[in-house]
């Protein structure tokens, strides 16, 4: 139950940042507050300034290029802003915790999960070891983590994303904070792992009575978790209330927006609304979304059925060795892929949905040599990959092409844009030195970016920019099948649906194959034409995108879609 009591007041919060001689707007006169025992959501697209007015909480913005230009943060009738480093220190994973977006980058690689919730334990209460292990293991066994007394030896790359977001919850609540920052703890992980993390920070606030600030830029979560909401966008608090009341009649056009911009898992559409850039006061335009009726949709089933089959995997096992001897041989193996067949039509989407660890992933790399098969068959344009001549492989590994899902980690970032999508067609030998120019730019131009953007480094671009010119790459050689590997899963909801309209456009102009990985269930089905659901790296079921949401035989398929309409 949220108390009438005040817990922080944040008043005229402005913050900006200095870059190349100029002063870039964080923040401009924030302004809300937090009652004990409440849970506040804040919600906005990157850039919105979300983050900054998380961080600046916990004196975590780095100064310069940051500055308080005005605002004051009250606390336990003190101000934030004017505490020095010692009091800020004494303040930080004590009265104010906060869990990260990235908790792979945000615990300690060097040292073990355990021994970094109990330095954090020692440091705040003043306690022995011997006390601050046994207090570890007990909020490793709250927070639901397997084994606690064996997990607080691992480090953090030998456990799952989903046990390294509790480790970090663990380590927040060690010492029983006031105000605990959830700073987008959810994105990017599978929905049923979303919604046991939920559950857990309200198991907890309810047990600890201690009020949260949840920042995030789906607004789907917040009517999960949230008793009222914030929507902010380029630094400014757009819209504010209780949430119930937003979801049911939102008021401002960006609120609307995002709103909008979200999969409809019920009824399905061709593009999905688009957020405006600059959201005018008249935003009906933006909401009339081409619905496709179901027989419309069975047509479309029924062309793609006529076509010839692109691609065929006949009995596919890829294991990876987790166990060897004395004298290096395997004895125990992982079973990445076991026994998959599936059929992939010209001109189709097939959705390969399943949550982290199914093997979608490793199938997708297999295809692309990535991984190696151990046994089984693929098959392209009817032909045995290892019956190819050395030309018809050449020809398989240009017209087949993957986008993986981080486009930072994928891209050369001493490369310039322009020379990375132009490397493709160096590869292959395709057209001459000022034709590649010309085709690089038309590319561009294709995927929504311009000639302007040719010498620039990949940097200077945001994540949804960077995810078109990995499209763009994939593009240079006239493929005919590309594999998106989680490819929008990390993407605010609206460069989500800006990238989704995109690839549907594109599949439509070049005639492409798409075979679109994902562990949303929402935006597979929204895309795809049939639907592969994995699990253990086995499929275990197989249906057009319609029939196997509204009538699912795989028990773990029903457990997706619960999970689904949970997020």
């Amino acid at each position: 139950m949220v108390s009438e009591e005040l817990l922080l007041q944040v008043k005229n919060l402005s913050i900006e940042f200095q870059s190349a001689g100029h002063s870039i707007a964080g923040t401009k006169a924030v302004t809300f507050d937090i009652q004990v025992n409440e849970t506040l959501a804040i919600v906005g697209e990157s850039g919105s300034g979300k983050s900054i007015t998380a961080l600046s909480l916990l004196g975590l913005l780095p100064s310069p290029p940051a500055r308080l230009v005005s605002g004051e943060a009250i606390f336990e009738e003190r101000n934030i802003y004017s505490l020095t480093e010692q009091q800020l220190a004494s303040l930080r994973g004590n009265k104010i915790a906060m869990i990260f977006q990235e908790p792979m980058t945000s615990l300690n690689p060097l040292k073990k999960c355990g021994e970094q919730i109990i330095e954090a334990i020692m440091l705040h209460q003043k306690i022995s070891r011997k006390l601050a292990i046994q207090k570890t293991i007990a909020l490793f066994e709250e927070v639901q983590l397997p084994e606690p007394n064996v997990l607080i030896s691992k480090y953090p790359h030998e456990i799952s994303g989903g046990q390294k977001q509790r480790v970090m919850i663990a380590m927040a609540i060690s010492c029983n904070p006031r105000l605990l920052i959830a700073d987008e703890p959810t994105t990017a992980l599978d929905v049923s792992v979303q919604r046991t993390i939920l559950q857990l920070l309200k198991k907890l606030q309810s047990k600890y009575k201690m009020s949260i600030l949840f920042i995030t830029h789906d607004l789907g979560l917040v009517q999960h978790i949230a008793d009222r909401l914030i929507v902010m966008q380029q630094g400014v608090i757009v819209e504010e209330g209780n949430v119930s009341t937003i979801f049911r009649s939102p008021v401002h056009p960006y609120t609307k927006a995002l709103l909008a911009c979200k999969p409809n898992i019920e009824r399905r559409m061709k593009y999905l609304p688009q957020v405006s850039l600059d959201v005018g006061n008249d935003s009906t335009s933006l909401f009339t979304p081409e619905f496709i009726n179901t027989s419309a949709y069975q047509t479309r089933l029924n062309d793609i059925a006529a076509t010839q089959t692109i691609l065929e995997l006949s009995e596919i096992h890829s294991w990876f060795p987790v166990k060897r001897n004395l004298v290096g041989k395997t004895t125990a193996w992982f079973k990445a892929l076991n026994d998959i067949s599936i059929q992939v039509k010209s001109g189709e989407t097939l959705g390969i949905l399943g949550e982290s660890g199914c093997g979608k992933t490793t199938l997708g790399k297999a295809l692309v040599g990535l991984v190696p098969i151990q046994k089984g068959s693929i098959y392209y344009c009817g032909k045995h990959l290892d019956q190819m001549s050395k030309a018809e492989k050449k020809i398989y590994t240009k017209d087949v092409q993957i986008i993986f899902q981080d486009p930072y980690s994928s891209l050369n970032p001493r490369m310039t844009i322009g020379a990375a999508i132009q490397e493709p067609m160096n590869v292959y030998k395709m057209y001459s030195k000022k034709e590649r120019k010309v085709k690089v730019i038309e590319l561009l131009e294709k995927v929504g970016l311009s000639a302007m953007h040719f010498d620039r480094y990949p940097h200077e671009f945001s994540g949804g920019q960077r995810q078109r010119i990995c499209i763009a790459r994939a593009l240079a050689v006239n493929p005919k099948l590309i594999i998106c590997d989680e490819s929008v899963s990390a993407l605010d909801v609206s460069v989500q649906a800006q990238v989704l309209n995109l690839l549907v456009a594109l599949r439509d102009e070049f005639k492409l194959t798409y075979i679109f990985i994902s562990h949303d269930i929402a935006v597979v089905k929204h895309i795809s034409d049939r639907i592969a659901v994995m699990k253990d790296g086995n499929i275990v079921e197989y249906n057009d995108a319609e029939s196997l949401y509204h009538d699912p035989k795989n028990n773990y398929t029903q457990e997706l879609i619960r999970d689904s309409v949970f997020a």
